[in-house]
């Protein structure tokens, strides 16, 4: 189940006395969490009825035993049950086909809940693919007895960048695709991380206030990377005295150069290939690589697409060459960063062949 199909459910009829919440996202299992406590509990019922349990310090079996339990100030109760990944089997047992007692009384208890409780467990460490996968699939078994199950699955790129925008609407912020991008980017595309920022930026600029780039910049940790994005896109467009000056930005604030060189040979590998295949357009390159698997947005579509405009093919095989030489410059016995990189930047700025 989405956790859009969740709300719209617990908006027509009572919730289901037990929940499994699996997945990393938090912005939207926050959404879930609020309106779940909105439809178990009344206002005065919140401060006893609101239980919350870690399985990292409490058995399950004592979990189930308070879900039983009679309360005398809560006629309604919501059990929250965090890190519900511990209570799956360790050691030898981990590997068995068994789930171990565990399983049977959490069938035993959906088989018959407690009346007036709701009972969540939620877990979120594992994603839903690459190496998490199959530790998801255990817990997934192991709590196979509860039929009502929410997936927190990330966000996308779009997504995160369709939920900045209505946030900062709602914020009474003033702030534009190319910053509303800058900020995703920033932020790897985690919704609860933008909806923090946002809040931030909220405070900062007051209501109706525009937000710019240099304001990112200060308040957004970690988000002097963005600079590594801003120097390919001034290499992009052939603009050595612009390149320059963010290479010494990059400098000043501590940015590992290797990095940035990393970024750097992605960005005219990404060109090549566009370059070679034909295609000009942004969304011509966002739908080229997405079709061959490759993680691809707008705004880096764009950032290829000035690329491929700015340098002919003959400059992007030179400009790789280059990269080459910078990431082998770089890995002497004692090298100067800023120097090869100045280096770089010199050669790529050339006047065009």
């Amino acid at each position: 189940m989405t956790p859009d199909r969740f709300l719209a459910q617990i908006r027509k009829q009572p919730p289901a006395p037990v929940w499994l919440f699996l997945g990393p996202e938090n912005h939207r299992r926050e959404m879930c969490r609020k309106a779940l406590v909105e439809c178990v509990l009344a206002p005065e019922e919140r401060e006893h009825g609101l239980v919350r349990h870690d399985l990292d310090g409490l058995s399950l079996a004592e979990v189930v035993d308070d879900a039983r339990s009679m309360s005398l100030f809560a006629p309604h109760r919501l059990i929250w049950v965090s890190g519900a990944e511990a209570a799956l089997p360790r050691g030898r047992a981990a590997s068995s086909e068994d789930t171990g007692p565990g399983a049977s009384l959490l069938a035993d208890y959906a088989a018959a809940p407690a009346p007036g409780v709701v009972l969540v467990f939620d877990t979120s460490r594992y994603d839903f693919e690459g190496e998490d996968k199959a530790k998801q699939d255990r817990v997934r078994k192991f709590y196979a007895a509860i039929p009502h199950q929410v997936e927190f699955v990330r966000f996308t790129e779009a997504e995160a960048t369709q939920l900045a925008g209505q946030l900062a609407r709602e914020a009474g912020l003033k702030m534009g695709d190319e910053e509303t991008e800058l900020l995703v980017e920033s932020l790897g595309a985690d919704a609860a991380r933008i909806a923090a920022e946002i809040e931030k930026l909220r405070l900062y600029v007051g209501p109706g206030g525009e937000v710019r780039r240099e304001q990112i910049a200060e308040l957004v940790p970690d988000s002097r990377s963005t600079t590594v994005f801003a120097l390919v896109a001034a290499l992009g467009r052939n603009d050595r005295v612009r390149a320059l000056e963010l290479l010494d930005t990059l400098v000043r604030e501590g940015e590992y150069l290797p990095l940035a060189l990393a970024f750097l040979a992605t960005q005219f590998r990404l060109a090549l290939v566009a370059k070679e295949a034909g295609i000009k357009s942004a969304p011509q390159i966002l739908a080229h690589f997405s079709k061959l698997g490759v993680p691809m947005w707008r705004s880096r579509a764009e950032q290829v697409q000035q690329t491929v405009a700015a340098f002919t093919g003959v400059q992007l095989s030179r400009a790789l060459g280059n990269i080459f030489a910078a990431d082998r410059a770089l890995r002497d016995a004692r090298p100067d960063d800023r120097i090869v990189l100045e280096d770089f930047v010199l050669r790529l700025t050339d006047v065009p062949v």
